[in-house]
């Protein structure tokens, strides 16, 4: 099991972990043979987020005490452990050998403010038209969300953008909370995707909440406070179906 820091403290970079499991990667299907220097490495413990509700996985590095770094390029769940991705060592990690974990902060800052501005989005959007989320995906910087919007117009468009901006400027905590599965379906609108997506054997629900505006079930990385954000604006809008409509945004700096 990987004890996963990153679940309550998004602002940590780094952590001291023990090596539990080594596997090499294994070539694709159709190739000869796997990148050289490749694994799966699993920690008892590690401040990478895995990836998962349109938020990309963290990168970054593991230092081993006798000076090897490992590249992580990436980390994905498996069941209760976090395996990350390894490349560009000259040599295997070695179970039971102690690392530090270390994430790519500057990357890792900009998703945080990423997804805080698209739940902000999200709050606005639920808030004055009831629309629930079918749809998403960000990278460092920018993301779009899918509502169930009947029609876009671009003055409707720009009031959202408006709207955004002033939530975000006002400055409101953001806080992670948790809780047991029962409470946390007896709470409205906690779910504000069209499609339920937490797994049914899910005992804990983690949610986030942007004081006064929003709270719904998420398990990515958020800042502490809207104002670092910063001003978004809408890039484009655009139809995807009958009652699917696509807004884009991206950090304004």
């Amino acid at each position: 099991m990987t004890e996963d820091l990153s679940s309550r403290d998004a602002y940590l970079r780094s952590t001291e972990a023990r090596v539990i499991a080594v596997e090499a990667v294994e070539a694709p299907e159709g190739e000869p043979t796997a990148p050289a220097g490749a694994w799966n490495v699993t920690l008892d413990r590690t401040v990478f987020y895995p990836g998962g509700g349109g938020q990309p996985a963290d990168a970054g590095w593991l230092a081993a005490r006798d000076g090897v770094r490992f590249d992580v390029e990436g980390a994905r769940r498996a069941g209760s452990e976090i395996v990350h991705r390894l490349s560009h060592a000259s040599r295997p990690p070695i179970v039971g050998e102690a690392v530090t974990a270390q994430i790519d902060w500057e990357r890792r800052h900009l998703l945080m403010r990423t997804h805080t501005a698209l739940h902000t989005l999200c709050g606005v959007v639920w808030r004055d038209h009831g629309a629930l989320v079918t749809g998403g995906n960000m990278e460092p910087g920018k993301g779009r969300l899918d509502f169930e919007f009947e029609a876009l117009s671009g003055d409707l468009v720009a009031s959202i953008e408006a709207a955004v901006n002033a939530e975000i400027a006002a400055a409101r905590p953001i806080h992670v909370r948790f809780f047991p599965r029962d409470e946390a379906f007896a709470i409205p609108d906690l779910i504000r995707t069209k499609v339920n997506l937490l797994p049914p054997g899910l005992e804990v629900v983690r949610a986030i909440e942007i004081e006064g505006l929003d709270l719904q079930a998420d398990g990515g990385t958020h800042v502490a406070n809207t104002r670092e954000v910063g001003p978004i604006r809408v890039t484009g809008y655009e139809s995807k179906g009958r009652i699917n409509k696509r807004i884009r945004v991206e950090l304004a700096s």
